[in-house]
């Protein structure tokens, strides 16, 4: 395992308990998250060794890495999915910058394959082998490991996205600069990470679904990722909502909390926590619209 003795985002040494969670994905092990004392930035710590984390998403139940439609949850996810494709390639065409794309952590390559229709230039990141295998099987798009990151030239890209990603990423300030690093002047760095700030992860508290330990290694808020931005010469301009994530996390956080899939319930819990974040903004999801300061 290995332990911070640093916060991720401001250095501090003193952290508080904040949760302990069950990783319910595959291992059941239990995993605790921590919170810096002086900024407030939670994460989980300890974690496994990054040579050993595959293992926790070795599962059917990832569905990023599996792309699987059983059972009804992830069928909705799916259905949910084809939607939501649309609208973030109608993001990145508002956003009015040119056609060079990055998608970082792109999984098994729906959001590459539907902007490359819409003629975007477009390189993609994956580290995970079966993902990869997948991309290329039903898409015919060839994406890289990490390491692949180094090859890019200074400001080659003008837009960056990470559709929940961030939130798995080992080495945090490293990706961080690298963005900065790889995005032009004009460009956009696009970020999803969940809020655990959020109506439904107040409710839910350990047994909230997008905490998912220990593959998440890092839990945002806003003024998290504004923090992690400005550290890095960059700022965000705009925060986006992702309204279907209440539904989809909340289906999966009451079977983590009842053992049951009680559809009614989450539907119930995402609609009032999406009703909740239209008067303070703290939706179970967020987009970061990011640029160079």
């Amino acid at each position: 395992m290995k332990t911070y003795t640093n916060c991720p985002i401001c250095t501090g040494t003193t952290f508080n308990n904040y949760l302990t969670c069950k990783d319910n994905t595959g291992s059941n092990e239990s995993f605790d998250i921590a919170q810096c004392a002086d900024c407030q930035f939670t994460f989980t710590n300890p974690i496994p060794l990054e040579s050993e984390i595959g293992q926790y998403y070795e599962s059917d139940e990832y569905i990023s890495h599996s792309n699987t439609s059983k059972g009804l949850v992830n069928y909705l996810y799916q259905r949910v999915r084809n939607y939501t494709l649309d609208k973030k390639v109608n993001l990145l065409q508002s956003l009015g910058a040119g056609k060079a794309l990055l998608d970082i952590g792109c999984g098994t390559g729906e959001f590459l394959d539907r902007a490359n229709q819409h003629a975007y230039k477009i390189e993609g990141i994956e580290p995970s082998v079966s993902a990869r295998k997948q991309v290329k099987q039903n898409f015919s798009i060839t994406v890289n490991q990490e390491d692949h990151l180094n090859s890019f030239k200074n400001e080659t890209f003008d837009f960056i996205t990470m559709w929940h990603v961030l939130e798995h990423v080992y080495h945090l300030n490293d990706r961080m600069s690298e963005l900065s690093r790889l995005i032009k002047k004009e460009g956009y760095i696009i970020i999803a990470v969940p809020n655990h700030k959020s109506y439904d992860a107040q409710k839910y508290k350990e047994n909230w679904a997008a905490y998912d330990v220990p593959r998440h290694l890092y839990h945002f808020s806003e003024k998290d990722i504004k923090s992690l931005a400005k550290n890095h010469g960059l700022e965000v301009v705009q925060t986006l909502p992702m309204k279907f994530d209440s539904y989809y996390v909340s289906m999966l956080s009451e079977k983590y909390k009842t053992g049951k899939q009680k559809l009614l319930s989450a539907f119930l819990t995402g609609l009032k926590s999406n009703n909740i974040a239209k008067r303070n903004g703290g939706y179970s999801s967020h987009i970061y619209v990011i640029k160079k300061q």
